[in-house]
């Protein structure tokens, strides 16, 4: 199974970043082959809107069906949970990627269940 985490960085060193669609990178982790991937998201950093949709298109184009994030708007949390993925809060914590999968793996992050970041209109 592959693990997303939003970061602000491209390895598993990286901090969480809490923004799901305004990222700059995912950092996947790939259970199965223990690998990691990093994939660049800079192109939503300024968006004027649509962030979330297509931060959302790229990251289950990566096969990810996991994702590790602070907030989520409606839009994206759409096209994620259609997609079939998962989300997960880091709350208010400030995590490595890699602190972040451990957490997860432990059971100690709670599943995001409904979008809990509002839209900001330009």
């Amino acid at each position: 199974m592959k693990i997303a985490v939003t970061a602000h960085g491209q390895d598993q060193n990286a901090t969480v970043d809490s923004r799901f669609g305004r990222a700059a990178y995912f950092v996947v982790y790939d259970q199965t082959a223990g690998s990691w991937s990093c994939h660049d998201n800079t192109q939503n950093l300024e968006a004027a809107h649509g962030a979330g949709i297509q931060a959302a298109q790229n990251l289950i184009k990566t096969g990810a069906k996991i994702l590790i994030t602070g907030n989520v708007g409606p839009k994206a949390f759409k096209v994620l949970s259609t997609g079939g993925v998962k989300i997960y809060s880091i709350g208010n914590a400030s995590p490595t990627v890699g602190e972040a999968i451990k957490l997860f793996n432990a059971g100690e992050l709670p599943e995001i269940a409904a979008p809990n970041a509002l839209e900001i209109k330009k």
